[in-house]
């Protein structure tokens, strides 16, 4: 049996992670009160959209939005949206999706924008149509996003535009707002990454989104398979219904309180988020998570992150290291160390016993960037020993 110790009994190795919560290592470690609360919700049988509509009132409270939904990720949130923004209350569309060539289903993406992870949106069927330019990013030009170029690709086509939130591009977001607002055209944010602090997870709101994607897996510490999408009432409505569990009965169906069931020419069967559904675990999980987060101290949380980060350098001192306080990063405070040859560095670590993983974001000049979102403090000296072990100074 599995038991107390799975990862023993199924042979896979633990890891030491400064590399952040990241997914493909498992995000965030939960705190005991979230896993309390899933093991309790997964001992009784509920209405999952009653528990969404429940969930919708408590995002509401601490985004500022009319509604949201718990959902198996911020990808996951970016597909339902785009859907939403496609559908609407058509439950035709909803069943068609993602064939959407007989409807309006383009996203604009302006460039600046543009990363992998508008592939979510295309799964939804949405066509994406880059538009303007990236003279910012690419350090040819000192202009970002402009109403311009927005207004221009404006067509009946046009169900959505995206953002990506991020410390460059947000002074772009108002006026992106601005734009679809008076075009009425949903603008979509993509803020996976964007929390903490705790206060952007009204920001977006306030500055004029209508649909946002946060990740419950990361900073949050919530489930690794849940996320956040809240918004306008009528999108998260749409959102919900392609997502639900809809082998149901007409007749004997109960929407949940987020859906006025006026607005449907019928019941949708499954939609394109069926795939995605969240488990009463998760959306309960995600629930105690945001619940942590927003009665968290930032401030006494990122002063301990730093110290021990401190103690840390100290340790490394045989290396060129860096402190770079949460003031800087607008999260929390990391650890860059030079180390010549990053990756092939970090690829050293990795082999290792134990695997140890830093942050490769900063990898191209030759730095990398203990992050330590999920790294346990009990990990600090193991941590410190691999990397005067395997690192050479940079």
């Amino acid at each position: 049996m599995i038991g107390s110790d799975p990862y023993a009994v199924l042979g896979v190795r633990r890891r030491i992670n400064a590399a952040g919560a990241l997914t493909r290592l498992g995000g965030a470690i939960m705190a005991p009160e979230v896993v309390e609360a899933m093991g309790a919700a997964s001992r009784a049988s509920v209405d999952i959209g009653e528990l969404q509509d429940a969930a919708s009132r408590r995002i509401a409270e601490v985004t500022g939005a009319e509604a949201g939904i718990v959902t198996t990720g911020a990808a996951a949130a970016l597909t339902l949206a785009a859907a939403a923004a496609i559908a609407r209350w058509d439950v035709a569309k909803m069943a068609a999706l993602p064939h959407a060539g007989a409807f309006p289903h383009d996203i604009l993406v302006p460039r600046t924008q543009r990363t992998g992870y508008a592939h979510a949106l295309a799964a939804s069927g949405a066509r994406l149509i880059d538009i303007g330019h990236n003279d910012r990013g690419t350090g040819a030009g000192v202009r970002g996003l402009e109403a311009w170029e927005i207004e221009t690709a404006l067509s009946e086509s046009v169900v959505a535009v995206f953002f990506s939130a991020n410390a460059a591009s947000l002074a772009d977001l108002p006026t992106a707002a601005s734009v679809c607002k008076a075009a009425r055209i949903p603008l979509i944010v993509d803020a996976a990454a964007q929390l903490p602090p705790k206060e952007n997870l009204r920001r977006f709101i306030a500055l004029g989104a209508d649909l946002v994607a946060f990740s419950g897996g990361k900073a949050l510490g919530g489930p690794q398979a849940s996320g956040i999408l809240a918004g306008r009432r009528d999108l998260v409505a749409s959102a919900l219904l392609q997502q639900l569990d809809m082998d149901v009965a007409p007749d004997t169906w109960t929407p949940p309180r987020l859906i006025d069931r006026t607005n449907l020419r019928g019941v949708p069967h499954h939609g394109i988020g069926r795939g995605f559904k969240a488990g009463k675990e998760e959306i309960v999980g995600l629930l105690a998570a945001l619940e942590r987060f927003v009665t968290s101290d930032d401030a006494a949380a990122n002063a301990a992150l730093q110290r021990r980060l401190e103690a840390i350098a100290v340790a490394l001192k045989c290396f060129e290291v860096t402190l770079v306080p949460a003031s800087v990063t607008g999260r929390v405070p990391v650890l860059e160390i030079a180390v010549g040859d990053a990756l092939a560095a970090s690829a050293r670590l990795q082999r290792g016993d134990p695997p140890v993983h830093l942050s490769e974001r900063h990898a191209a000049r030759g730095v990398l960037t203990l992050d330590p979102q999920a790294l346990l403090p009990e990990h600090d000296a193991p941590l410190v020993a691999a990397l005067r072990a395997r690192l050479h100074p940079g």
